[in-house]
């Protein structure tokens, strides 16, 4: 609980705010931005998943989510992974569904403290069976976005998924800050309202780190609350201007 208690500490300090990259990762919060007008953006990672104790592990790795500028409110998105699973020792591993979609930011009031944005993927049943339901599906976010003061942001989603014989609504909440010129951070918790009124809770907190002006890694941890389930998670954003 170490890095938690860490993140709440820097939350309530008076940090001042510096420009970062504004990124979909590493927490589970889609920004309400979109980047700038031919502009690509790289974001990828690895992470290292353990569920059920032990008896079900996830590595993902390298996940990229490429997402380039084509309006001054409207980014393009592709999103692909390769996974390895490992089910009470049965091993399965490829490539994920890809999934390809738009983000689209209708609103952003006078003083730039709020944003709002809806973002739309469509998942292309192209896994391999035990990697894919084989079936097509769409994913859904409202993403909004709001300054706070000088050095605290905060963020939330609520969407909707259907994954071909699945539905589910996904819900995050992030709250972030800067510490540095350099280096943010955050805390989230987040989960998913499911089928039949299940409902799923995780928290999470991350960091991130500004190693040039286009250039930031970040790294995160979460655990589940009402499931057993944690996560690590390492990565890094790259932004290209003026790709064409």
């Amino acid at each position: 609980m170490k890095p938690l208690f860490a993140c709440l500490f820097l939350l309530f300090w008076p940090l001042t705010i510096y420009g970062q990259i504004e990124t979909d990762r590493p927490d589970q919060t889609e920004a309400s931005s979109v980047v700038p007008v031919n502009s690509l953006q790289i974001e990828t990672g690895f992470t290292w998943e353990n569920t059920g104790g032990g008896e079900s592990k996830l590595f993902a790795g390298p996940s990229t989510l490429l997402r380039y500028g084509i309006f001054k409110t409207v980014e393009i998105r592709v999103f692909n992974q390769y996974e390895h699973h490992n089910f009470d020792n049965h091993k399965i591993d490829g490539m994920s569904d890809f999934e390809i979609g738009l983000k689209f930011r209708f609103f952003k009031s006078d003083n730039n403290h709020t944003e709002m944005a809806l973002l739309s993927h469509v998942v292309i049943p192209s896994a391999k069976v035990g990697l894919s339901n084989q079936h097509w599906g769409t994913i859904g976010k409202l993403c909004i976005s709001h300054v706070l003061n000088e050095w605290l942001g905060l963020g939330y989603n609520i969407g909707y998924s259907y994954l071909g014989e699945t539905h589910n609504v996904p819900y995050s909440i992030a709250w972030s800050a800067t510490i540095t010129d350099k280096m943010g951070c955050y805390i989230e918790p987040f989960g998913t309202i499911g089928e039949g009124g299940s409902f799923e809770s995780n928290f999470d907190v991350g960091i991130t780190y500004l190693l040039k002006d286009n250039l930031q890694l970040d790294a995160s941890w979460g655990i589940g609350l009402n499931h057993n389930m944690r996560y690590i998670s390492l990565g890094l954003s790259w932004n290209f201007a003026n790709v064409f």
